[in-house]
């Protein structure tokens, strides 16, 4: 029998979890929660912004903005970072030293080996917006996100029917946070510029194959309207791919297994944003 496509199974089996993260605390209890979250840093604006090394004090960002990843393994490549080496807290500030301008976490479970209490570790070590990257499917995970403490989700169009999409993406904003609406074709892209978003995520990552593709950003951007900011996700390693996707047009970079398996993983922020 064939394998079902990767994304499928990683729905397939988030709709399972959800269901049982409900049970354990009911969506009434989060609702409670909300009000007592710190209020949410504004990611659209950091991505724009130039940046300041807080280790050195001097502007270390220009141009391109760098969203840097913590995560711990992923299904096309395995397990990243051993769990010895795996500090959630200590990555995040040495994203945040040198020039990173937001963090991504993380935090499936079966997947990626990730947690919500990655998201809140990194939340209360830096000062930089955190967007949560999951595969949200349900109202109940977008307050699950605000009271863990984030700034922003990730809504992956490919995963969400058009009510659910603009549902969701609804909700969000009127909890506070931003979301990075992620597309990774045309009609992805048609279905996500209805909602006139105001951060699109291009992935260059096909999820049903998992194959990368830098061009896949390339051929999405003309579609995206003036000021909405766009994110390329997936395949960025070296400087050079950076420059060739600011030349393709997009306001920052989404960047993970490159960041974790860097040996030093302060220059590899430094040589992406410099």
């Amino acid at each position: 029998m064939p394998q079902a496509p990767i994304l499928e199974q990683i729905l397939r089996s988030k709709r399972d979890e959800v269901a049982r993260r409900q049970e354990a605390c009911p969506l009434r209890a989060l609702q409670d929660q909300v009000a007592s979250a710190a209020p949410a840093r504004d990611l659209r604006a950091a991505l724009l912004a130039p940046g300041v090394s807080l280790r050195t004090g001097t502007s270390v960002r220009t141009g391109t903005s760098v969203i840097a990843e913590v995560k711990r393994a992923s299904p096309s490549r395995g397990l990243l970072c051993p769990q010895a080496y795996f500090d959630p807290a200590e990555l995040a500030r040495a994203y945040q030293a040198n020039g990173a301008a937001a963090i991504s976490v993380l935090t499936d479970e079966r997947f990626f080996q990730g947690s919500l209490e990655h998201l809140r570790l990194v939340r209360g070590s830096v000062e930089l917006p955190v967007l949560r990257k999951d595969f949200i499917l349900d109202p109940y995970q977008v307050y699950e996100t605000r009271v863990a403490g984030a700034d922003a989700l990730l809504l992956i169009v490919a995963a969400l029917s058009d009510a659910m999409l603009e549902s969701l993406y609804r909700l969000t904003g009127e909890l506070g946070m931003e979301a990075l609406v992620e597309v990774h074709d045309a009609a992805e892209m048609e279905r996500a510029l209805r909602m006139e978003p105001r951060i699109i995520g291009i992935n260059n990552r096909n999820l049903g194959t998992f194959q990368v593709d830098l061009e896949t950003t390339a051929r999405l951007r003309p579609l995206i309207p003036e000021g909405i900011v766009v994110v390329a996700e997936s395949g960025v390693h070296h400087r050079a791919d950076v420059r060739r996707l600011a030349e393709a047009g997009v306001d920052a970079v989404l960047v993970g297994e490159a960041l974790v398996t860097a040996a030093d993983v302060g220059q590899k922020v430094r040589e992406l944003v410099s």
